[in-house]
């Protein structure tokens, strides 16, 4: 039954290319960038990590919604994708322990989804034309009027989106009694990293995007964190200068994804967009410190500038990316400072990364 209340839907992306589907039940319109992610497991913590806000999420999984929704499981309070791109959507699911349904879950949080759309070919069609901007519809009617709202959706270059996903007001995560204190900068943080530090006998303040070095530094932290998070890093001029401060003070700093990119460009290293990012839960990546190769999980669409960066004497590079040799990590060489362009703490993904926890704990320990 519910397989014919189902509408007609497509996707019409910036340069005028359409593909069609069917809408999963909420009816109307959702804008955004269009991407990919190729990992087979972990949707809801795709779908609620924040460094997806304002984008148009393209599973290449063939079955979404399978396993259900278990509430403990989001990286975030709500649904932070624009909407969703499928191929076969699964209205039932078969995990014992899941808390509901997937279309539950997106009718709780208004998310627009659309299935039944050759995922194979829109996928190949971004990785040669690029990310760009599209909108999912179940108004197929009305196209031209579509056309027009597309065409004025600023481009995901120079966006500023951290202010839209960070928290409003500080707040505390673990037991205050605990060895460590941290200061994290909330610009899109994911609670499986607020999870990895707490783990690891860590007191966490999480606090907003704009806040300045002397509000996390009244905490009196042992070490600082710069979160990951959407949008473009250079307009983030604030965590700049935050950044610039704690190194300035070589005090432990850590950075992920966005907060990676932050610490680059408060060393004078410039971040570009990328053709369509990385984002999956098998990207090979070297550490070249120690030789060994890593299965990441990553979500990115800007990268820093590797010509810079080896230019820069003052910055090591860490580690890179096997599939395009990009960045993926750097320290400084005379700062207590480290950051990595993929994500540890995986959720979804490998867990091949998770020293580097251990590793931001032991600078904390060395300082």
């Amino acid at each position: 039954m519910k397989y014919k209340q189902r509408k007609k839907a497509l996707i019409l992306l910036a340069d005028g290319t359409i593909f069609h589907g069917k809408s999963i039940g909420k009816e109307g319109s959702a804008f955004g960038e269009v991407c990919f992610n190729t990992g087979t497991t972990g949707y809801q913590e795709i779908f609620t990590d924040p460094s997806y806000y304002g984008q148009l999420m393209v599973t290449t999984n063939a079955h979404i919604g399978n396993y259900g929704i278990k509430e403990d499981e989001s990286e975030s309070e709500d649904v932070k994708i624009a909407g969703l791109i499928c191929k076969n959507f699964s209205f039932n699911y078969s995990r014992p322990a899941a808390d509901g349904s997937l279309e539950e879950f997106f009718e709780k949080y208004n998310t627009l989804a659309i299935a039944d759309v050759d995922t194979r070919a829109l996928v190949s069609y971004i990785r040669d034309n690029g990310a760009m901007n599209a909108v999912i519809t179940t108004e197929v009617d009305n196209l031209e009027s579509l056309k027009k709202q597309l065409a004025e959706l600023p481009s995901m270059k120079g966006l500023e989106l951290a202010s839209k996903v960070s928290t409003k007001e500080p707040y505390f995560v673990g037991d205050e009694n605990a060895k460590y204190k941290i200061a994290a900068l909330d610009i899109g943080i994911k609670k499986n990293i607020l999870r990895n530090l707490v783990s690891r006998d860590a007191y966490v303040k999480v606090f907003p995007y704009n806040a300045k070095f002397e509000d996390l530094e009244a905490f009196n932290p042992d070490g600082y964190f710069l979160s990951n998070g959407p949008g473009d890093p250079e307009p983030l001029v604030d965590a700049q200068a935050l950044a610039k401060e704690i190194i300035a003070h070589n005090k432990p700093l850590f950075g992920i994804c966005l907060g990676h990119q932050v610490i680059a460009l408060a060393n004078g290293i410039s971040t570009y967009k990328m053709h369509n990012g990385h984002r999956g839960i098998n990207h090979p990546v070297k550490n070249l410190v120690t030789g060994k190769g890593e299965i990441t999980s990553q979500n990115h669409g800007f990268a820093i500038n590797r010509e810079e960066t080896e230019a820069n004497s003052n910055v090591e590079i860490t580690h890179v990316h096997l599939n395009d040799n990009t960045v993926a990590g750097i320290k400084l060489k005379d700062k207590n400072c480290f950051s990595v362009q993929y994500h540890p703490e995986a959720s979804p993904g490998p867990n091949d990364s998770l020293y580097l926890f251990d590793q931001f704990i032991e600078n904390i320990k060395n300082n």
